[in-house]
């Protein structure tokens, strides 16, 4: 029978993206949408907020990470893997977890855009307003 490998799954939002993670154990290799972190990701403040769980729990090169990321800009997509990772380490083992809500990386992020209301032209920009 073939050696199989033990796979977490972790989901991250953040804005308006979506991020699906998995991570297995492996040496340390991160994908995002097919591609490699430094490839999908050109600044590298996003490449450390990325991977800011692993070094925080010291499995930098202990897990291969998988995500899949939608929806949103950079900024917002680091954010959501940075959480999916966080939640994918947390599920793969609990004694992370202290570590990581400690440095907030398990709270969800709840600012999103305000929605645009009628009469304004964004959400609180209102037309200019003349008296005659």
């Amino acid at each position: 029978m073939a050696n199989k490998k033990v796979v977490y799954y972790g989901t991250g939002r953040r804005k308006s993206s979506i991020a699906r993670v998995r991570i297995i154990e492996g040496t340390g290799k991160i994908t995002v949408n097919g591609k490699d972190l430094d490839d999908f990701f050109g600044a590298e403040t996003l490449k450390v907020i990325v991977r800011q769980p692993l070094t925080v729990t010291n499995t930098l090169d202990k897990y291969d990470i998988i995500a899949n990321v939608c929806g949103g800009g950079f900024s917002g997509q680091a954010g959501a893997i940075r959480l999916g990772i966080s939640r994918a380490l947390n599920e793969a083992n609990i004694e992370y977890r202290p570590t990581l809500k400690s440095n907030g990386f398990l709270t969800r992020d709840a600012r999103m855009k305000e929605r645009k209301k009628y009469g304004l032209k964004k959400a609180r920009k209102a037309p200019q307003f003349s008296k005659r």
